[in-house]
């Protein structure tokens, strides 16, 4: 059965995408820590991170890398975080957490619930960043 991660990579569920090449996908996370959480996955489905074969896992943080540039140039942050957990959803991913206090990154806070036209102007402010 496949992933609500790979139901995005496949189109069937719309994301507020910010990146994207021939092998991974980043995206806002629809239950946001803090507005800018973005989640980087691999395209082809695997439920552990650290099962992906080397040459997908070094594509995988380098992308991550670029990605977060992005992030901490559109959302204003001191640095970006970087969390796997990985029990949520059973499909390799990276959590990037504009971090302005180490309580950005604490996953046991309630969950942000932002309008729409916050989510498409924050994935369009960090897609414009990462193109720059």
């Amino acid at each position: 059965m496949s992933s609500i991660f790979t139901k995005i990579v496949k189109g069937e569920i719309p994301a507020f995408k910010v990146a994207e090449n021939e092998t991974c996908l980043a995206f806002l996370d629809v239950n946001p820590l803090v507005k800018g959480h973005t989640l980087v996955i691999p395209k082809k489905e695997n439920d552990y991170l650290f099962d992906i074969d080397d040459e997908e896992y070094l594509e995988l943080m380098l992308f991550a890398k670029k990605v977060a540039a992005g992030v901490r140039r559109a959302v204003p942050c001191i640095r970006v975080g970087v969390a796997v957990i990985g029990l949520e959803v059973p499909h390799a991913h990276i959590h990037l957490i504009p971090l302005n206090t180490m309580s950005d990154i604490n996953f046991s806070l309630p969950k942000l619930s932002l309008d729409k036209e916050v989510m498409e102007e924050t994935a369009r402010l960090i897609r414009a960043e990462i193109s720059a």
